[in-house]
């Protein structure tokens, strides 16, 4: 990566055959939403959470950029979000002018997460999603959240081959086994 972007800190809990569990800390986000209905690109989301951090803010205040970008559907709707920099607590953060871009407390999780590389798109994304979730009950671990596509490098200047992308997936963990 040309960047050296800041990355929401996670502890390695144990390496399986293709994929990791992580525990996450605690993070800020900033998200937007929109209805599955609606024809809305992930750059349009992209763009309203950019501007938010390039100073369209209540401040005007400019935020480092993070990585990965992450973008998921639930309930409905599809959703984006970038982790805010450590440095800021949620009372710190400028409040966005744009009343789409919503900052959230985000509870630090274990994650089951799959690393690839090349193209992140829609079909890929699906097929390595159900890879992951299979994985993932072979091992005997369960999912309990919505899974997540996280984005770490700018496509438009990182040659293909070179990206970093992973499908993240929470899970209940220690195991529980009965």
């Amino acid at each position: 990566m040309t960047e050296d972007l800041e990355e929401p800190k996670f502890k390695v809990i144990r390496e399986y055959e293709g994929f990791e569990i992580r525990k996450y800390a605690d993070t800020i986000q900033a998200q937007v939403a929109s209805a599955l209905t609606k024809e809305v690109s992930s750059s349009t989301h992209f763009r309203e959470i950019a501007s938010y951090i390039f100073g369209n803010n209540r401040k005007s205040q400019n935020i480092s950029m993070t990585a990965p970008v992450h973008t998921w559907n639930k309930n409905d709707e599809t959703l984006m979000a970038f982790t805010m920099p450590s440095k800021f607590n949620i009372e710190k953060l400028p409040k966005p002018n744009n009343d789409r871009v919503k900052l959230l407390k985000i509870e630090g999780e274990f994650i089951a997460a799959l690393k690839f590389s090349w193209f992140s798109g829609k079909k890929r994304a699906e097929k390595l999603i159900q890879k992951l979730q299979k994985l993932i009950k072979t091992e005997g671990l369960k999912q309990t959240g919505i899974p997540k596509l996280a984005v770490y490098d700018n496509p438009m200047t990182t040659l293909p081959f070179a990206r970093r992308n992973e499908i993240h997936i929470p899970i209940e963990w220690p195991i529980n086994r009965q």
